[in-house]
């Protein structure tokens, strides 16, 4: 699947809820994992295919989780399908690098929670709740983000702005 760079509308509208998981739905996010690996991304959003609906897919190995994670996160099974995912109860902050599949080649630190609570519908139609910690805490808010029309790059501050500015006139022109 094709994925949709910075400057497309649909990156900034808010989703719309998943009511049923269907064999359509089903077969959309089989699709999005598929580009998620192949992209090499760890998150992949609907809106990234051009997709108004909230659904999103997570895929972190335990080798990119860190150490200090990869216990904390053992009970949550790779990958993550979520529909209508609300994160809450946040704790701590890290500053990382974070990019973007549909800002390539644009990274730049970025500060999150360290950690945080996500409630969603998966595939089997059931609703579950995660605590999640480190690079998966991340990259699950970096989703949820984009099915509210956030992107990263609102996170940046004024001075990241004006060293990405150039950059993302390229991105928005391809």
């Amino acid at each position: 699947m094709e994925i949709v760079t910075f400057g497309a509308p649909v990156l900034r509208a808010k989703t719309q809820p998943v009511e049923t998981v269907t064999p359509e739905i089903k077969t959309l996010a089989a699709r999005m994992l598929e580009t998620l690996r192949i992209a090499e991304g760890l998150g992949l959003a609907a809106p990234q295919i051009g997709e108004n609906i909230a659904l999103c897919v997570v895929d972190v190995p335990e080798e990119f989780q860190g150490a200090e994670f990869v216990e904390l996160n053992a009970p949550v099974k790779m990958p993550m399908v979520m529909m209508n995912p609300v994160v809450s109860e946040t704790d701590g902050h890290l500053r990382r690098q974070e990019g973007c599949l549909s800002f390539p080649g644009l990274y730049m630190d970025v500060t999150r929670p360290r950690a945080c609570t996500v409630d969603y519908m998966a595939l089997d139609g059931k609703h579950y709740r995660a605590r999640v910690y480190g690079l998966l805490a991340r990259a699950v808010m970096h989703e949820v983000d984009h099915l509210n029309g956030v992107l990263f790059i609102d996170k940046f501050s004024a001075a990241q702005k004006l060293l990405a500015a150039g950059k993302l006139r390229r991105i928005k022109a391809t």
